[in-house]
């Protein structure tokens, strides 16, 4: 075995003939003798006017080792096992579940939404009449906020965890097996739903119990100790270990914590608008003017800037994509992106946002203590339906005329399906967000020539990057600070942040129960 690195024009790494007399050549190695190639990173270099592929391979002489073809993975029967409760059924919580199961534990998912198939029907109804059921939407039911989203699994933190581990989890349930040597993997929103249901298949297959339609109202604690969780309409499931893996739009669960005298904290996160333009313009300015190659996909952009000590940058971008309604509760408006797995939406769109830490919050809302950002959040919300028709009807903006301050006469097309309305923004987001987030798009002008520009189209709010609010955990055992077997988990404990690290952090958390168990 031999790993090479090779640099290649876009046309040459789409073809596998050529990739192997390159690989052959640059490693000494006939080609007759090659029984095998594994790709081990792939990404495109666009730094520079000629444009190039860089491939990591390894090449194999003798016998091909089975690691070169999709991992498979053996469940145990855990059908009579211990049971733990994980409440949600998002990244955090169904890795979790995979996890507990190789284990020899038994998984029990509640999950306050529906399964995806009546999912979609929710969420088709929500561009279509407006209409939101608070339990199934974008954010909540099967797979959680990532079942329709982008489906990206990268991250830019690499201490957390394996990643590997996560993707090829990921791929022996249906996901493409780029996804482990690409240098941005992403599934695509139309991928992701199957390979969920793969997933709970797996669970129900192992022994595992996954309902839904069961939203919990109430932990039961005892003496220190979890002792279980109740759901609406009085079922009540009894436990010592429960993985709480809510998700960072579940307000009730912190409100719910809240009353309990459970140990929260107030912490960053972020907020500002999504940005759009066409995907044909983005591609011009990543790929210097020229047309893009066919070879090539979509382009995308990573933007960052420091304004006034704190940070603007760009979230989840979705080349090739489509913005969508992600609000959970009436009389709000939240945007977020998505994009197929082949990313051919004419428009491309980001969320730029603005760090916005607790000192940043105005002093009213410390009345709720460390909830204070989740209400300001919250309340932001609310002042993006206000200033629409009142509906899912999103305020919209040119860039331009946002960064000089006036109302757009007019708005061009925009993949928001609901439709947006011309709205001042600049007029009505709160001055410490707005001025930061004009700032930030000069500065990104200045990186992207033609960034700023009356074709690009900005759509309030995008509110829902992270959690406003930590759930406390000990660092060692992963449970919380003060309430024994009480594990929160991924996106809504505020530990991680998207879908690649909330499944490396519903891994942990499994571990840390079962290492607990096979000592007790």
């Amino acid at each position: 075995m031999k790993e090479v690195t090779l640099v290649l024009t876009p046309g040459e790494a789409s073809n596998d003939k050529i990739i192997r007399g390159k690989a052959s050549a640059r490693s000494g190695i006939p080609e007759e003798e090659i029984k095998g190639l594994r790709y081990l990173h792939r990404s495109v270099d666009a730094r520079r006017g000629r444009i190039s592929v860089s491939l990591k391979v390894e090449v194999w002489t003798e016998e091909v080792p089975s690691s070169l073809t999709a991992p498979r993975f053996k469940w145990k029967d855990v059908g009579r096992s211990r049971e733990v409760i994980i409440i949600g059924s998002g990244p955090a919580g169904l890795f979790a579940a995979l996890t507990l199961i190789e284990e020899g534990i038994r998984p029990v998912i509640l999950e306050r939404g529906k399964e995806i198939s009546k999912r979609k029907v929710d969420i088709a109804r929500i561009g279509r009449e407006h209409i939101i059921d608070n339990d199934s939407n974008y954010c909540f039911g099967e797979g959680g906020a990532g079942t329709f989203s982008d489906g990206k699994l990268y991250t830019r933190s690499k201490r957390r965890g394996d990643n590997l581990r996560v993707l090829e989890l990921l791929v022996c349930h249906g996901a493409n097996p780029d996804i482990l040597f690409e240098a941005h993997p992403h599934i695509g929103t139309d991928k992701l739903p199957g390979v969920i249901m793969n997933i709970r298949n797996t669970i129900t297959e192992a022994g595992g119990l996954v309902l839904f339609d069961h939203r919990v109202e109430d932990i039961i604690i005892k003496n220190g100790n979890v002792a279980g969780v109740q759901c609406r309409g009085g079922s009540t499931f009894i436990s010592s270990n429960v993985i709480l893996a809510t998700g960072h739009s579940a307000r009730d669960i912190y409100h719910l914590i809240r009353r309990k005298d459970i140990a929260l904290e107030a912490k960053s996160f972020a907020m500002g608008v999504r940005v759009e333009h066409p995907q044909e313009m983005i591609d011009r300015i990543q790929y210097h003017g020229s047309g893009r190659d066919p070879f090539l996909p979509a382009a995308i952009y990573s933007l960052t800037s420091q304004i006034e000590g704190r940070g603007v940058y760009s979230f989840c971008m979705c080349p090739g994509g489509f913005i969508v309604p992600a609000a959970t509760s009436d009389e709000e408006i939240v945007v977020n992106g998505m994009s197929p797995s082949g990313r051919n939406s004419p428009y491309a769109n980001s969320g730029i946002v603005v760090e916005v830490r607790p000192e940043d919050i105005p002093a009213e809302y410390y009345r709720t203590g460390s909830l204070a950002g989740l209400m300001y959040q919250a309340d932001i919300e609310r002042l993006a339906w206000l200033n629409s028709e009142r509906s899912q009807v999103a305020p919209a903006q040119r860039l331009n005329d946002f960064i000089f301050g006036r109302q757009s006469v007019n708005l061009p097309a925009v993949s928001y399906f609901p439709g947006v309305v011309s709205s001042p923004i600049h007029k009505w987001l709160p001055p410490s967000i707005a001025q930061k987030l004009k700032g930030g798009f000069l500065q990104f002008e200045r990186r992207m020539k033609g960034f700023v520009t009356s074709e690009a189209v900005i759509t309030a709010v995008e509110s829902r990057t992270s959690s406003p609010v930590r759930i406390k955990r000990n660092k060692e055992t992963l449970e919380h600070v003060e309430v024994l077997g009480l594990y929160p988990a991924g996106e809504g404990s505020g530990y991680a942040g998207g879908i690649l690290s909330s499944s490396i952090d519903g891994i942990r958390v499994a571990k840390a129960i079962a290492l607990k168990l096979a000592s007790s």
